[in-house]
C-alpha cells in the first residue's frame, strides 16, 4: 500500500519544530562567532608556544564546528526528506515512499539525540568519562552482577562506535568482579553516562544457589569526568601512598610475574585508585594518577557547589538507595526508579540497549534542575 504524503506532513512539522528549539538553545549566531574567534586563535603562529593552551583551542574549535555542522546537516536532511516524499507521491513510487519512511526513522533518531545533547550544559558534560563498577551487597551474585554491568556498558559503547579502555579489573574469588574501571574516550561521554551513576539492583534465581532460591544483589556505578591537561590538579608527592603488586586474573590466577600493578592512595581524602591493565608499572602509575586527579576534580567542583553527595554520590550499593532495578524473576523488567522508564526485555538492556534510559535520565535531571531554580 502506497504511503501518502499527508502521512509525513505532521512528522516533518514536528522535526522542524524540534530543530527550531535546538537552534534557539544553541544560538547559531553565537556559535558562528565562537568558531570565528577560535579560528583566529588557531591561526596565531605563536599558538603552539603553549601546547596546553593550543590543545584547548583546537579541541574547542573542533567541537564547535562539529556541533554547527550537525545542526545544518539535519536541517538539510529534513528538506531532502520533504522533496523525496513529494517525488514519491507524484510518481506513485512505493519504493521511494518506503525509502522516505526509513529516512524519517533515521532523522527522528538523530534529532532526538541532538535535542538531548542540548540538555548537556554542565561544566564537565563535554568530557570523556571514567566509569567504576563495584560489587555491593549480595555475595557472589553481586560480583557476577558487577561483571554483567561492565559488559552492558562496554556493549553500549561498542554499539555507538565509542572507543573504550579497561583500566583495572579486580576479580572475585568464585565468579564475577569485585570492581572494574574503564574509560569511554569520546566527547560528552561524561554528560551522557553521569545519569547512570548510583546503585543498581538485580533480582533473579541465583545460578550460584544449589537450592534455586531468588537472590537480590547490588552493584554501585560511579561516573567521573576524565581529567584534561589544562585542569591543573596538582597533588604533592607527600600526599600520595603508592603500593605495587602483581596483577591477577580470574580466580586469583597470576597474569604476570612482575610487580607492575599500582595502588595509589590520596592520604588527605582517603581516595584509593588501583590500576593493573597496562603493561608496565610506569604506565599503571600514570593511569592511576589521571583517574585520581579526575576524582579530585569532581570532588572540588562538588565542594564548591556544596553538593558533594549529589555530584559524586554516597553510593552504598544496598537496600533503600537503588536507582534502577533489573528483575529477571518472577517477571522480566528493568525499571529506573527516578524517571519511571521501564522495559520488559532485560536481556536487550544487558546487551547494551540503554539509550532510552540515558535519555530519560538526562531529561529527568534537567527537570530537577529547572524545578530547583
Amino acid at each position: 500500500m502506497l504511503i501518502v504524503a499527508s502521512d509525513f506532513t505532521q512528522d516533518i512539522r514536528d522535526l522542524r519544530a524540534t530543530m527550531a528549539s535546538v537552534r534557539e538553545v544553541v544560538d547559531l549566531d553565537r556559535l558562528a562567532a565562537t568558531i570565528s574567534d577560535l579560528e583566529a586563535k588557531a591561526g596565531d603562529p605563536d599558538l603552539w608556544d603553549d601546547p596546553d593552551s593550543a590543545q584547548k583551542v583546537t579541541s574547542a574549535l573542533s567541537r564547535a564546528i562539529a556541533e554547527r555542522d550537525r545542526i545544518l546537516d539535519l536541517d538539510q536532511r529534513i528538506d531532502d526528506l520533504e522533496v523525496l516524499v513529494e517525488l514519491g507521491q507524484e510518481e506513485a513510487d512505493e519504493a521511494t515512499m518506503n525509502e522516505a519512511e526509513r529516512e524519517l526513522t533515521s532523522i527522528r533518531g538523530a534529532v532526538g539525540e541532538l535535542e538531548v545533547r542540548t540538555l548537556l550544559a554542565g561544566e564537565y558534560d563535554e568530557r570523556e568519562a571514567v566509569v567504576t563498577i563495584r560489587a555491593g551487597a549480595g555475595g557472589v551474585d553481586a560480583a557476577d552482577f558487577a561483571e554483567m554491568l561492565l559488559r552492558m556498558y562496554l556493549r553500549w559503547a561498542e554499539r555507538h562506535g565509542f572507543p573504550t579502555k579497561v583500566m583495572d579489573t579486580s576479580y572475585a574469588e568464585e565468579a564475577g568482579l569485585k570492581s572494574a574501571t574503564f574509560e569511554v574516550n569520546v566527547p560528552y561521554a561524561y554528560g551522557n553516562l553521569s545519569v547512570e551513576g548510583g546503585t543498581h539492583r538485580l533480582v533473579r534465581i541465583s545460578p550460584f544457589d544449589n537450592q534455586g532460591r531468588r537472590q537480590t544483589s547490588f552493584a554501585a556505578v560511579e561516573i567521573i569526568p576524565l581529567i584534561e591537561t589544562t585542569d591543573h590538579i596538582d597533588i604533592p608527592e607527600n600526599e600520595l601512598k603508592i603500593d605495587v603488586f602483581r596483577s591477577s586474573g580470574p580466580g586469583g590466577q597470576s597474569v604476570n610475574t612482575t610487580d607492575s600493578a599500582v595502588r595509589m592512595t590520596h592520604i588527605p581524602t582517603g581516595i584509593v585508585v588501583s590500576m593493573q591493565n597496562e603493561k608496565s608499572q610506569i604506565q599503571n602509575r600514570a593511569a592511576a594518577l589521571r583517574v585520581l586527579q579526575s576524582r579530585l576534580l569532581l570532588q572540588r567542583q562538588a565542594e564548591e557547589a556544596a553538593a558533594k553527595k549529589e555530584m559524586a554520590g554516597d553510593i552504598k550499593a544496598s537496600w533503600g538507595d537503588q536507582m534502577r532495578s533489573y528483575v529477571l524473576q518472577p517477571y522480566q523488567m528493568v525499571k529506573d526508579l527516578r524517571t519511571g522508564h521501564e522495559v520488559g526485555n532485560p536481556q536487550a538492556v544487558f546487551d547494551g540497549d540503554i539509550d532510552d534510559f540515558i535519555e530519560a535520565g538526562i531529561r529527568w535531571r534537567r527537570g530537577q534542575e529547572d524545578n530547583a531554580e
